[in-house]
């Protein structure tokens, strides 16, 4: 059976694009040897934030959603025809424990819904790693979505792909093992699909357009039934789909999220 997951958690590292080959990444590099990815997921466009962070979450395009950095700035998600992720898995299984812990604040402000009783913590990136392993180890998050911010100021600052955004990366790929070591401590990696993403990627000093260096990003997941190896066809969008098939929850009809072809065993 490829869902029967207990937990997902999906790590979400703003503004690294597929840039994770050029730095010291041993990570994520094992994720990529033990489960299934891709170099080349393209995200949504324009290549912002809050439009690229909405899609992972709510399953559709900008177009669709309609948030903006400006929108999730100002005020609280609500769009009964297109709820994010974590709304849908609240309505399915009321009592399950859902986590957000964003360095970047305007997601839990702006696109998860409110009174879904979701946990959520801010904070830069290596204090809020502290807060997620805690939390995994105490709560075991039936879903959990994470979202690290300093790589991607990096970029604004140093340029992207630049020494100081590599070392900036490598530093991400840290918290990374942190976590998974921290799902492994909390006794549920074999019930546990592990998602490490990003958003979008940079050029120069900004990001926006449609450089393959903005619009690709990597995508990996590790599972017992993840396919070891496979190369995957997907959007960032397509993330809410594998989140629920791995919970075994139906898809939403309203989605333009699509399960990709040959991630998981059949």
């Amino acid at each position: 059976m490829s869902g029967a997951y207990r937990h997902v958690i999906v790590v979400g590292i703003d503004g690294a694009g597929n840039f994770y080959r050029k730095a010291k990444t041993p990570a994520i590099h094992k994720l990529f040897e033990e489960g299934a990815g891709s170099d080349w997921c393209l995200t949504s466009i324009p290549t912002i934030s809050a439009e690229c962070w909405g899609s992972m979450l709510i399953g559709v395009g900008p177009k669709i959603h309609g948030l903006t950095n400006d929108i999730v700035s100002s005020k609280p998600y609500e769009n009964a025809l297109h709820p994010t992720v974590f709304k849908i898995i609240r309505r399915e299984r009321p009592g399950a424990e859902l986590g957000a812990f964003c360095n970047w604040s305007p997601i839990n402000a702006g696109i998860v819904e409110r009174n879904l009783g979701v946990e959520m913590e801010t904070g830069e990136d290596a204090v809020l790693t502290d807060k997620i392993c805690r939390y995994i180890r105490e709560k075991k998050p039936e879903f959990l979505f994470v979202q690290f911010d300093s790589i991607d100021g990096a970029g604004h600052t140093y340029g992207y792909g630049t020494g100081k955004y590599l070392e900036a990366l490598g530093e991400a790929d840290g918290y990374v093992a942190k976590i998974r070591k921290a799902v492994e401590e909390a006794g549920i990696a074999e019930d546990t699909l592990f998602i490490v993403t990003a958003d979008h990627g940079g050029y120069d000093h900004g990001h926006g357009g449609v450089t393959d260096e903005e619009k690709y990003v990597f995508f990996v997941a590790v599972g017992k039934t993840v396919k070891p190896g496979a190369k995957i066809d997907l959007e960032v969008r397509d993330i809410p789909a594998i989140i629920l098939h791995a919970l075994e929850l139906p898809a939403d009809p309203n989605w333009e999220a699509k399960l990709p072809g040959g991630m998981f065993e059949e």
